[in-house]
């Protein structure tokens, strides 16, 4: 009998991102190694009836998982909401009342293709950090980034983490009574919600994972455009590897509505997956041709001069 790996992972969503989180599940799936084992945890508002017939199917496609559900009350109802990220974002800080059989756990956003196996990740020794996660390099290199954590005497500068990957040390959490703190600050106005407050709360108590685990918009910026703003962090190895191999995190414009970075790798993990419509493919990638036909020849010049000119202004 093969020993298992078993890596506990959480999402949370709603019925408007099934499909996304079906490719996401898809591609974690596509690339577990043989002896691990996914034990899946789905959160979601009680208020909703989530529609699990797709999300059931992946047990059945894949053997080497499973998928419960968890249902969250109403904690989060008058968190502050903005940009029009809901409530549900704020689940995750939930997650050590919500799933208390583990004693760490991974968090995951929905909108991730991972291309990469998480035992390894899963198994690092978190000590007496509380989470453990990527730098958010948009935050901590760019001018709005910098003054924006500058204006909080909370927040640290080069430290401020991205939370739509993170390993959840829920033992610790637990025993030091942090899940409060996490509620207190969820009321507080803040721009960027859960993510502030896991970087306040957590503060000093943080595990920064490599780059990889986590390639948002800027990663792939930063990494590709100016890599010696980032070299003190990351080897050039590290660097390339992610390039090639890290999970991507589509947290800016999201592949299957338009075209955003990367939107090919998450389309050919979509084609790959058990989930594909010819259909919806078709009709994503014809509107597309449709809408470059009806263009006069004046805008398709200026989309070539951005492309070609301005493509490769510097950050």
């Amino acid at each position: 009998i093969t020993i298992m790996n078993i890596v506990p992972i959480a999402f949370a969503f709603d019925n408007n991102l099934i499909l996304p989180a079906c490719v996401c599940i898809s591609s974690l799936m596509m690339n577990a190694k043989e002896d691990t084992f996914y034990d899946i945890f789905i959160l979601h508002s009680s208020d909703i009836a989530l529609k699990k017939e797709e999300l059931n199917k992946l047990p059945q496609y894949y053997k080497n998982c499973r998928i419960q559900y968890r249902q969250v009350d109403h904690t989060f109802d008058s968190a502050f909401e903005i940009r029009g990220i809901t409530a549900a974002t704020y689940y995750r800080l939930l997650i050590p009342e919500l799933i208390p059989e583990y004693d760490k756990i991974i968090y995951a956003d929905v909108d991730i293709i991972f291309r990469m196996d998480l035992s390894s990740v899963y198994n690092l020794n978190l000590g007496n950090n509380y989470i453990a996660a990527t730098r958010e390099l948009g935050m901590n290199f760019t001018e709005d980034g910098k003054k924006y954590i500058n204006s909080m005497k909370e927040l640290s500068l080069g430290k401020y983490i991205q939370a739509g990957f993170i390993i959840i040390n829920t033992k610790v959490l637990k025993d030091e009574n942090i899940i409060s703190q996490f509620k207190n600050w969820s009321n507080k106005k803040l721009r960027f919600q859960d993510q502030d407050i896991l970087n306040i709360v957590c503060k000093g108590r943080i595990l920064y994972l490599s780059l990889e685990y986590n390639m948002t918009d800027y990663s792939y910026l930063f990494a590709m455009r100016r890599p010696e703003l980032i070299k003190d962090l990351f080897s050039n190895k590290t660097i390339d590897f992610a390039i090639n191999h890290g999970n991507i995190h589509f947290n800016g414009h999201k592949p299957w509505k338009k075209y955003s970075v990367n939107f090919d790798i998450w389309w050919e993990y979509y084609r790959k997956s058990s989930f594909f419509d010819e259909k919806f493919y078709f009709e994503f990638f014809y509107k597309r041709l449709n809408e470059l036909d009806q263009l006069s020849l004046w805008k398709r010049i200026k989309i070539l001069i951005r492309y070609f000119v301005y493509g490769k202004r510097e950050v």
